[in-house]
C-alpha cells in the first residue's frame, strides 16, 4: 500500500514541486494539500494520511501549532517539519510539538523521499545528537526541572532502561550503547522499545526531549544518574 502523503505549505509552487517528486514514486501518493495549518487540520478530519510534510511559517495557523494539534489526535499521522533554516527555533518547537523530525526545504529529492519512508516506518529523521544541539541551544525555553529518578515518567523505568535512556539522550546509537553497556544491539533495541512504550513516546527524538524536560540531561550534555 502506498504511503499517503499530505503537503502543507502556503507556497503553491513549492507544493507542486514536491508533488511531482512524490508522484514519480511507486510507493507514495499525495492524497491531500493545504495552504495553512488550519486548513490542514480540517482536511485531516475527512482524509486518511500517513505522513504530513509541514511548513512552519504560514498564515492563519503556523506549522508548529498545527503539528501540536495533529499529533494530539489518537490516529495521528507522522509529521515531518520542513524549515528554511537549520537548527532554528521552529525546528525545536516542531519537535516539542510532536514532529518525528525536520528537514531543510532545499533537501535533495532522494533525501526527502528517504525521510518520508523512514518516518512512515516509525523511525525519527533527526539524529538524537542533532536534537541535543537544538535542546542545548534552546534549553532556556524548557521548564526549570531538577533530575529526579522518581519523576512520574522516569519512575516507570527500570534502572537499566533509565541508563539506556540517558545514553539515547546523549546522542548514542544502539550500537554505541551496546558497546558502552556490554550488551547485544538487539537487547538495546528491546530496551529502547520498552522505554518508548512505557513513556508513551513516538520515537527517539521525543526520548531526548523528555530527558531534558525531566532534568535527566542538562544543557551542555551533562547527565544525572
Amino acid at each position: 500500500m502506498a504511503i499517503r502523503v499530505m503537503l502543507v505549505d502556503d507556497q503553491v509552487l513549492l507544493r507542486t514541486g514536491f508533488r511531482m517528486v512524490l508522484a514519480a514514486q511507486p510507493d507514495m501518493e499525495v492524497v491531500a494539500e493545504a495552504g495553512d495549518g488550519a486548513e490542514a487540520i480540517d482536511v485531516l478530519r475527512s482524509t486518511a494520511v500517513d505522513v504530513v510534510l509541514m511548513d512552519v511559517r504560514m498564515p492563519k495557523l503556523d506549522g508548529v501549532e498545527a503539528t501540536r494539534q495533529i499529533c494530539a489526535r489518537p490516529d495521528a499521522p507522522k509529521v515531518l517539519i520542513l524549515t528554511t533554516f537549520d537548527l532554528d527555533e521552529y525546528a525545536f518547537s516542531g519537535l516539542k510539538a510532536g514532529a518525528s523530525g525536520f528537514m531543510l526545504k532545499d533537501v535533495p529529492p532522494a533525501e526527502l523521499l528517504g525521510a518520508i519512508r523512514s518516518v512512515h516506518s516509525g523511525d525519527a529523521v533527526v539524529a538524537p545528537s542533532t536534537t541535543r544541539r537544538l535542546l542545548d541551544r534552546f534549553s532556556p525555553m524548557l521548564p526549570s526541572t531538577v533530575a529526579d529518578p522518581q519523576h512520574k515518567e522516569i519512575g516507570r523505568l527500570t534502572d537499566r532502561e533509565r541508563e539506556v535512556m540517558l545514553l539515547v539522550a546523549q546522542g548514542l546509537s544502539n550500537g554505541e550503547i551496546a558497546a558502552r553497556l556490554v550488551l547485544s544491539e538487539a537487547t538495546v533495541k528491546t530496551h529502547v522499545g520498552r522505554i518508548l512504550t512505557k513513556l508513551e513516546l513516538r520515537d527517539r527524538v521525543q526520548v531526548v526531549v523528555m530527558a531534558y524536560e525531566t532534568g535527566l540531561v542538562r544543557a551542555g550534555g551533562s547527565g544525572s544518574r
